[in-house]
């Protein structure tokens, strides 16, 4: 049987030896949906965990970046790790491993304090910088309606009255953050009580509410208190309801079209939730 090293292509496998002559892999991290492979490996000099994209991916090149211009307060501050190498050409990044426990699952999952860390260091990483964008909003509405274009399982009627509500909406202009983009219990790590950061593959500038879409579908629903005690560590809440339904209904459209694309049924069945329930159905 192929070990996970195969999965890297041989310009990824060279790049990764030229850094780190010796390493055995601990760990295969992926989660088999996309073409990124994700490795714990363990080195003389320590361990380090290495993701790779495939032939389409873009998610590596947004990590680098990422890495590159805004989680250095987060490393300062002992809440996400350092970057120890890149190549944007072989789409490999190489980064500190960091210890601690997935809190999705975990008893950590249902803490208040866990919610109040969160929006905390979110604040914080949103404030590092903002710019206005009088184009953000039509570029994400025809996003949509591509979406709408691909292969899907929405019903033809409701695909129809999401078509027509998009292009009825009007597009302001748009004020964008540093955002992690996947911002939920699944990329938090606790560790001692504290609450860390991994991934940054959907890392971009867009509006504060895209941070906030992740957590009203899922943890803000399940966790009692857990959206009140987000909203206190994140010190406002910047939902605005007309641009916060926008972004719900785009968030519900691309949950559903990427994860049939995938095969990812449970993250598909939750984006027809979405669209459903805020359709009113």
């Amino acid at each position: 049987m192929p070990s996970a090293l195969d999965r890297l292509t041989q310009s990824q496998q060279a790049t990764l030896r030229g850094r780190l002559p010796q390493f055995d892999v601990v760990a295969d991290m992926s989660w088999n949906l996309v073409e990124t492979t994700v490795l714990r490996i363990a080195t003389p000099e320590g361990r380090f965990v290495v993701k790779a994209g495939g032939a389409a991916d873009h998610h590596i090149a947004r990590e680098i970046r990422a890495h590159e211009t805004w989680t250095g307060q987060w490393v300062a501050t002992g809440h996400a790790v350092r970057m120890v190498h890149s190549d944007r050409d072989a789409k490999l990044v190489v980064t500190e491993f960091l210890p601690g426990r997935l809190v999705q699952d975990d008893a950590a999952m249902s803490s208040l304090d866990t919610y109040a860390q969160a929006g905390r260091i979110l604040a914080a990483f949103h404030a590092q910088e903002s710019v206005e964008d009088d184009g953000y909003e039509r570029r994400a509405n025809d996003k949509s309606l591509r979406w709408l274009a691909a292969p899907h399982r929405i019903e033809p009627d409701v695909a129809e009255r999401l078509r027509a509500m998009i292009r009825a909406w009007p597009t302001p202009a748009a004020t964008l953050v540093p955002t992690h983009g996947d911002w939920h219990s699944r990329n938090w790590i606790i560790d001692d009580g504290t609450v860390r950061v991994i991934d940054f593959g959907r890392a971009d500038r867009r509006p504060a509410i895209e941070d906030f879409d992740r957590l009203a579908a899922r943890e803000f629903v399940r966790i009692p208190g857990a959206e009140v005690a987000f909203l206190g560590g994140y010190g406002t809440d910047p939902r605005e309801p007309n641009a916060w339904f926008r972004q719900r209904i785009r968030a519900a459209i691309g949950n559903a079209v990427w994860a049939f694309q995938v095969g990812d049924e449970a993250f598909e069945a939750e984006g027809h939730h979405m669209i459903a329930q805020l359709l009113g159905r």
